[in-house]
Order: C-alpha cells, then sequence, then structure tokens
C-alpha cells in the first residue's frame, strides 16, 4: 500500500495508528520514537517525524505525561532576550535536549525574583520534567515551592554557597576583582562605571569598586541604568557620566551591549578609544572583535554552560539517584584584552 494511500481520512484528525501506516511501523514504535527516541534508531526515529509531518498528526502530550509520567519538556527561566548575552548558552540547551527528545519553554523573570515566582506557579502546574534557573537569587516563595516539587533544578550564570539543586556557572565577584585587577595593571587609576540595575551586574560593580578601593581607589563614579542593555543605554550612561565631569580614564560597562553603545558616544563626540577614554565591556559577544576599535572584555563560555546543564538534567532524568551528589560546575571565565584599552 504506498504512503499516500494510507493517509488519515479526510476531515479527521490524523492519529497515532496513522502515523504508523505513513512509516511502516507499528503503533508502539511511534510511541516510542516521539516519547523516548533513545531506545529506536535514528534511521526509525527520521520515519517516523516524516510520518508526523506528512500527516499532521500532533501529539497528545498531556496524555503521554499522564501515562509516562514525564512531559518531555524543561522550563528555562531568562531575565530577557534583548540581551543576546544569554544566546549561546540558550542554544547549546536546546539543541542538545531537543537531540534527546525534550523540547523547551522559556519564560522571561525580567531580572525580578517577584516576576519568576508568578512564572514558576504557571509552568509548575504543567510539571516540567526539568527547570532552569538564570542566577541564585530567589523569593523565600519560589524557593520553597521549588524544594517541595522533586524536579531537577540548574541555577545558571552564578555561583552560590548553597544552590537549590545542581549549579553551573560563575563568580561575579572574581568577576569584578579581576577586572580590577587588569585596569589597574594597565595603568588607568580613574575609573567609572556604566552598569544595568540587574543583581549580576551590581555585583560585578561592587566587587570592582571593593577591589579599587583596597588599593586605594576610593571614588569609582557609576551610571546604573535600568534593564534591558541596549546601545542607547549605554550612550546615555556615557552622556550623562561626561555632562558630571566623571568619565575618568576608562569606562567600565556591565556588557557588551552597554560598552557598544558608550563607544558609540565616545565616536559621535570625536573622543579617541583608547587614547582620551578606555571601554571594557563584559560578555564578548560575537561583534566584540569588530567594534571600533575591537572590544576589551569578558568572556563568559555560553556554550559550554548551556551542555553542561543539559548533560546534568539528562543524567539526572536517566538517574534520580544522582540527587544524592548534585552537580557544582565553576566554569570560570577570561579576561579578553582587544584596542579599546
Amino acid at each position: 500500500m504506498s504512503r499516500k494511500a494510507s493517509s488519515p481520512r479526510p476531515g479527521g484528525n490524523p492519529t497515532l495508528i496513522d502515523v504508523a501506516r505513513v512509516a511502516g511501523v507499528s503503533p508502539i514504535t511511534v510511541s516510542r520514537a516521539l516519547g523516548r527516541p533513545e531506545v529506536v534508531s535514528d534511521a526509525t526515529r527520521r520515519r517516523v517525524l516524516e510520518a508526523v509531518r506528512a500527516t499532521g498528526y500532533v501529539p497528545n502530550l498531556a496524555a503521554g505525561a499522564l501515562a509516562s509520567s514525564r512531559s518531555r519538556l524543561v522550563a528555562i527561566l531568562l531575565p530577557t532576550i534583548a540581551n543576546s548575552i544569554f544566546a549561546d548558552t540558550v542554544q547549546a540547551l536546546t539543541e542538545r535536549l531537543a537531540g534527546a527528545g525534550y523540547q523547551t519553554l522559556l519564560g522571561l523573570t525580567g531580572y525580578l525574583p517577584e516576576q519568576e515566582e508568578a512564572l514558576l506557579e504557571a509552568l509548575l502546574g504543567r510539571r516540567p520534567d526539568g527547570i532552569v534557573l538564570t542566577g541564585t537569587q530567589h523569593t523565600e516563595a519560589s524557593r520553597e515551592r521549588l524544594r517541595r516539587t522533586g524536579i531537577p533544578q540548574v541555577e545558571a550564570w552564578d555561583l552560590c554557597a548553597r544552590p537549590l539543586d545542581m549549579l553551573v556557572g560563575f563568580s561575579h565577584e572574581a568577576v569584578g576583582r579581576a577586572v580590577a585587577d587588569y585596569l589597574l595593571g594597565k595603568g588607568y587609576r580613574r575609573i567609572s562605571v556604566v552598569s544595568l540595575d540587574d543583581p549580576r551586574g551590581l555585583r560585578r560593580y561592587h566587587s570592582l569598586v571593593q577591589a579599587l578601593a583596597e588599593q586605594g581607589i576610593g571614588e569609582v563614579a557609576a551610571e546604573i541604568l535600568p534593564a534591558p542593555a541596549t546601545l542607547a543605554a549605554g550612550r546615555e550612561g556615557l552622556r550623562h557620566l561626561l555632562e558630571r565631569g566623571q568619565s575618568g580614564e576608562v569606562v567600565g560597562c556591565s556588557s557588551d551591549t552597554l560598552a557598544q553603545g558608550v563607544l558609540a558616544e565616545a565616536a559621535s563626540r570625536q573622543i579617541v578609544v583608547p587614547g582620551q577614554l578606555a571601554v571594557m565591556g563584559f560578555g564578548d559577544l560575537s561583534s566584540a572583535a569588530h567594534t571600533h576599535p575591537p572590544l576589551s572584555t569578558v568572556r563568559i563560555d555560553g556554550p559550554r554552560i548551556g551542555l553542561s546543564i543539559a548533560e546534568a538534567l539528562l543524567a539526572r532524568f536517566a538517574e534520580p539517584g544522582l540527587a544524592r551528589n548534585p552537580l557544582r560546575m565553576d566554569v570560570g571565565f577570561e579576561l579578553i584584552e582587544r584596542a579599546s584599552t
């Protein structure tokens, strides 16, 4: 029988049996290919997926979750998608999970723990198999709710002494100290900062200020801006510092996006970088090496973070007993020196 002849009846919703007929496999094989892709061959899974597309079949995920106690869904909570600093992490994470048969659902917290709490309340009703949280600062209600779920969780882009479960990140305090040491080593003494008011950016800023104070530099001018990071915000930050006469010799920025805005504002005023004003970023976005001049920054290995999160979750899904020894990973960071400093 041809595949065309095996198509679902006109006007009817395609069923799992229709997919099986088109793919030339049994219904149980279709179910396994969609729900547990690791137990079928790649060739079989491709045939099933082709049949799904050909028939327009939509799996009943709610029924599947009830039958298997698995939703095949991982929730990822991000502060924003306006800032591409998280893009590499999310790309690596979602690709690895998709390859293992898991879909992802993104929620945006806007850097607000209260918004994260509201999202968690909505998401937990869907019973995701795993949850990825950006950062380690949560409301007490969120912490208590997450403790009670038993759902594997990974806090990312941060380190803390008492994580909820698994942890993959780096120390923002260490970044602040390293940037201070680097700028002092370059001979800069009058240092200013343009930062967002997000908690991790502020921790880097306060750490930098403390490290500078320990070296006898007690005044660091700062322009703290509301999220998200944009080029316009970076331009505004430098403009305000210049208006107050507080730009100093170098401006340290809490993101490459803000730093690129600072570069643009400096160029519009014919301020020579780094001759008259040096600029330091954070994140090493793909564009950072191609600004004029190329931007000095702090590189975070986003793909490694994303892949590590995915592997940790998949290992926990396969062997729940690993919860007795949860992952704690410090991926570190790297200072990248380019022409802007």
